[in-house]
C-alpha cells in the first residue's frame, strides 16, 4: 500500500466499520478529495478483485487491496471521476457490478429533521422508511430510520446475504435519522434494519415506517411503491373534503363493524383460507349495499403478528396487514367501496404496542418509542408497552400515522382503540404500579396533548375526516372541541349506554320491571357527547355469548327480544354500529379462526332477523329523524318511560322538519298489551311503518293497527293520544307529521 493511501484512511472509521458500529460511513467508504486528488475506498469481504469504471469515459481502474478482511482503495493523482460503477469479482464465476452506495449525497435535508425534532413533519413517511427513487441516473431505494442511541446501523436483506457490514448507514447530525441510498435495489426486496446498540448489543428491526411486511410468522419488511395505485374516487374526496363538523354529526352513519379475515373464509385447503382485499371489496361490498349499511369498521388493519389480538397489537403502523394482499389491494379495497357509496372507517391504535424482538419495543436498545419509566411504559395486564407521548418524535410518529392512512388509503375515519388507557396514568395498574403527577393526580397529561394535537391537525390537514374515541369513562367533553378544553374527537362510543342496555335486555322479562332505570338512563347524559351505540365485537368474545344467547327464553323469544333491542337501538340518539353477524343472530361467539355462520340464513328465524336488519337500516336511510337531531335535545322526546310496570316505552323522533317524524313503541315483556293508551304531540295520524312482530321477520304476526288516528285524550302529560295493541316483545315504529293545535 502506497503512502498516499496510508495517508489518506482513518484508521479508527476503518476499525469502527469492521464493528459495525460506524455511523458515519460515508466519511470513509466512496469517493472523496485527498489532498490534490481522490481517493475511492470499497468494502468487499471475500473479494478477489476489485475495479472501478469511470461512467464519464469507460476507463477502467483496478484497486489496490489494502488488507485481507475486504478493504480495497484507489488513489486517483490525475484526472477527476465523478460518477463510478464497482466491479468486484468474487470468483472467476461471480463476478458483481454496482453503483456505490456511497457515492451519493444525503436525502433528508435539515428542515426536514427541524420539524421531526420538533414533532411537526407532517408527511415524516415520504422521508423515513424505504423509498424507491432515481438518483444521478440509478434507481434505487433509500432507506431511513431514527435511532439517535444505536453505535451503527445497517440496513440487511434478500440483496446482500443479510450481511450487515455491506450497507451501513451514516447519522445525519443530532437528528438520531440513519439514512442510506442502495441503488439497483428493487421493489418486493425484503429487508431489515441490523442496529448496533449502545451496549454492543446486535438487534434485527422491522422498519416503523415499512409499507409492506412478510406475512406472519416472517417478520421482515418488504420494499413497495405505494405511489401507483389510480384512485377513481377524486369526486368522493372533493365532496368529503366540504363536510364540516356540524354537517357530520347531522348524517346518517349506520356502521358495520368488521373483521376481514374471518367474515369469509375460502373452503379452498389452503392454510387460511383468506379472501383477499379485491375479494372482499366486491363481496363484502356487494353485500353492505344490499344490507343497506353507511359506513364499513375495520379492526386492524395495520400489520400485526398475532392472530388473537385482531390487529390491536401493532408492529407495522405504516403497512396495511400482507395477509389479505399488497397495499395496492387495500387501496382497492378502500376506492371500491367509495364507489358503492361506502365511508371506511379503521381501528387505529395509539394506546400500546407488543414486545416482538422485530417490534418497536427498545428499537435501539434503549426505550424509544415507549415511556423509558416502566410505570409509564408498560401495560402490566396486557404485556404491552405504552407509547411515550411527551417524546417529540414518537408524537410526530402517531400524528403522521394517522394522516397517512387519511391521505394515502384515503381512510375517511379513524376509530381510536382503549382511549381511556391514554387518558389515565393508573389505568388498569395496581398500587406502586403508575407514577402519578407532581400534585398527586391520574391523568396523563401528555397523551391528553397528544389528543387535541391529533384531533386538530387531521380535520385541517385532511377536511371531512373525522375521529372517533373508544372511550368507557365518564371524561368530560371526548367530543367537544380542543379550543373549548375538550380532546376534540368527532364521536364518542356510548359504552354507558352499551353496558346498561345488555344488562336490561340479558335480564328474565319477569326482573325488568324493577330495572326500568337502565333502559331510559341514558337520556340523561345523551348530548353530553356526540355517541355512537355501539354492539361491538368486544361483547360477543370471551365467554360474553353472542348477541342471540345474551336474549333470554327460547330461540322464538331470543330472536323477539333481540328484535325489541334493535328496534330499540336505531330509535335511540346516537349513530349506529353492529358488529358483523349481528345482523342475522350469528349463535357462536365470535373467533377470528373461522368464518362466521352463514350457514344459519338457512333457518327461517335467522333469515327473518336477516331482514329486519336490512329493514331497520333502510328505514333509517330514509328518514332523517332517526339521525340529523342525534345531538340535539329536540330530536328526542319521551312519550312515556315510568311504565315500569308493563316495561314499555315510547318515543318520537324529530328529523329536518316537522314532517316525516317518528314514534317508537318498545314492548320488553312477552305479554300482549291491549288497547294501550300512549301520549302522542299532536294530532293526526300516526302510520305504521315497521313492526319487529311482523311475520315476515319471524314474530307471531298478531294483528294491529296500521293505522291510528290520535284523539284528544290527555294521557302522559299530552293533550293528544292513540291506542293501540302492542304484541309482546316488540318494537313498532309510526310515521306521522307534526301538526299545530287548530
Amino acid at each position: 500500500m502506497t503512502d498516499k493511501l496510508r495517508q489518506c484512511l482513518d484508521w479508527q472509521l476503518y476499525n469502527d466499520l469492521l464493528e459495525q458500529k460506524c455511523d458515519n460511513p460515508h466519511d470513509f467508504l466512496g469517493i472523496r478529495r485527498c489532498g490534490r486528488g481522490q481517493i475511492i475506498t470499497v468494502y468487499r469481504p471475500m473479494a478477489v478483485h476489485v475495479s472501478i469504471i469511470d461512467k464519464t469515459n469507460g476507463d477502467e481502474y483496478e484497486m489496490e487491496r489494502v488488507d485481507d478482511k475486504g478493504l480495497f482503495a484507489l488513489y486517483i493523482k490525475k484526472g477527476k471521476i465523478s460518477e463510478y460503477t464497482v466491479n468486484v469479482m468474487y470468483s472467476e464465476d461471480d463476478i458483481v457490478s454496482y453503483v456505490d452506495p456511497y457515492s451519493f449525497p444525503s436525502f433528508i435535508g435539515e428542515f426536514d429533521r427541524y420539524l421531526f425534532a420538533e414533532g411537526n413533519h407532517r408527511e415524516i413517511y415520504n422521508k423515513l422508511g424505504a423509498h424507491i427513487m432515481e438518483c444521478n441516473g440509478s434507481m434505487g431505494v433509500l432507506f431511513a430510520v431514527w435511532a439517535p442511541n444505536a453505535q451503527g446501523v445497517s440496513v440487511v436483506g434478500d440483496f446482500n446475504m443479510w450481511d450487515g457490514s455491506l450497507h451501513q448507514m451514516r447519522r445525519l447530525e443530532k437528528s438520531g435519522i440513519f439514512e442510506l441510498f442502495i441503488p439497483g435495489v428493487l421493489e418486493g426486496a425484503i429487508y431489515k434494519y441490523k442496529i448496533t446498540s449502545a451496549d454492543g448489543s446486535t438487534l434485527f428491526k422491522a422498519d416503523p415506517y415499512a409499507n409492506y411486511a412478510q406475512i406472519r410468522p416472517d417478520n421482515a419488511s418488504v420494499v413497495y411503491d405505494i405511489n401507483k395505485f389510480k384512485w377513481n374516487d377524486s369526486e368522493w374526496i372533493d365532496k368529503r373534503s366540504k363536510i364540516d363538523r356540524e354537517t357530520r354529526r347531522r348524517m346518517p352513519m349506520t356502521i358495520y363493524e368488521c373483521h376481514l379475515g374471518s367474515w369469509k373464509k375460502h373452503d379452498d385447503g389452503s392454510e387460511d383460507g383468506f379472501y383477499t382485499y379485491r375479494e372482499l371489496a366486491k363481496e363484502l361490498g356487494a353485500y353492505l349495499k344490499k344490507m343497506k349499511y353507511t359506513h364499513v369498521e375495520l379492526m386492524g388493519v395495520a400489520e400485526y403478528p398475532f392472530d388473537g389480538s385482531w390487529g390491536y397489537q401493532v408492529t407495522g403502523y405504516y403497512a396495511p396487514t400482507s395477509r389479505y394482499g399488497t397495499p395496492d389491494d387495500f387501496k382497492f379495497f378502500v376506492d371500491h367501496m367509495h364507489s358503492l357509496g361506502i365511508e371506511v372507517i379503521l381501528d387505529w391504535v395509539p394506546a400500546h404496542f407488543p414486545r416482538d424482538e422485530h417490534g418497536l419495543g427498545k428499537f435501539d436498545g434503549t426505550p424509544l418509542y415507549e415511556h423509558p419509566d416502566t410505570r409509564r411504559g408498560e401495560h402490566p395486564d396486557w404485556g404491552t408497552y405504552i407509547f411515550n407521548y411527551s417524546r417529540n418524535e414518537v408524537s410526530n410518529f402517531l400524528i403522521a400515522n394517522a394522516l397517512f392512512w387519511t391521505k394515502e388509503y384515503h381512510i375517511d375515519g379513524l376509530r381510536v382503540d382503549a382511549v381511556a388507557s391514554m387518558l389515565y396514568l393508573d389505568y388498569g395498574k395496581r398500587d406502586g404500579e403508575w407514577l402519578p403527577n407532581p400534585d398527586g393526580s391520574n391523568e396523563n397529561r401528555d397523551a391528553i396533548r397528544l389528543f387535541g394535537k391529533l384531533n386538530t391537525v387531521v380535520p385541517k390537514e385532511v377536511p371531512g375526516v373525522y375521529i372517533i374515541a373508544e372511550e368507557s369513562t365518564a371524561w368530560a367533553g371526548v367530543t367537544a372541541p380542543v379550543d373549548f378544553s375538550g380532546l376534540g374527537f368527532m364521536f364518542k362510543w356510548n359504552m354507558g349506554w352499551m353496558n346498561d342496555f345488555l344488562e336490561y335486555m340479558k335480564m328474565d322479562p319477569l326482573f325488568r320491571s324493577g330495572n326500568h332505570g337502565k333502559l331510559c338512563f341514558s337520556m340523561m347524559y345523551a348530548y353530553s357527547e356526540n355517541f355512537v351505540l355501539v354492539l361491538s365485537h368486544d361483547e360477543v368474545v370471551h365467554g360474553k355469548a353472542s348477541m342471540i344467547y345474551k336474549m333470554p327464553g327460547d330461540l322464538p323469544d331470543k330472536m323477539a327480544n333481540l328484535r325489541t333491542a334493535y328496534g330499540f337501538m336505531y330509535g335511540h340518539p346516537g349513530k349506529k354500529l353492529l358488529f358483523m353477524g349481528q345482523e342475522f343472530g350469528q349463535t357462536r361467539e365470535w373467533s377470528e379462526a373461522r368464518e362466521l355462520d352463514w350457514n344459519l340464513l338457512e333457518y327461517p328465524e335467522h333469515k327473518s332477523l336477516h331482514k329486519y336488519v336490512k329493514d331497520l337500516n333502510k328505514l333509517y336511510c330514509e328518514y332523517d329523524a332517526l339521525y340529523y337531531n342525534d345531538c340535539d335535545p329536540m330530536g328526542f322526546e319521551w312519550m312515556t318511560c315510568d311504565d315500569n310496570e308493563n316495561s314499555t316505552v315510547a318515543y318520537i323522533r324529530r328529523g329536518s322538519t316537522p314532517g316525516r317524524q317518528l314514534l317508537f313503541v318498545c314492548n320488553f315483556v312477552p305479554v300482549l298489551h291491549e288497547k294501550y293508551r300512549i301520549g302522542v304531540p299532536c294530532r293526526g295520524t300516526y302510520s305504521l311503518m315497521l313492526n319487529s312482530d311482523d311475520e315476515q321477520y319471524g314474530g307471531k304476526g298478531i294483528e294491529v293497527q296500521k293505522s291510528v288516528k290520535a284523539k284528544k285524550v290527555p294521557c302522559d302529560g299530552k293533550d293528544y293520544s292513540i291506542e293501540l295493541d302492542v304484541p309482546p316483545l316488540s318494537t313498532m315504529i309510526f310515521r306521522f307529521n307534526y301538526k299545530e293545535e287548530l
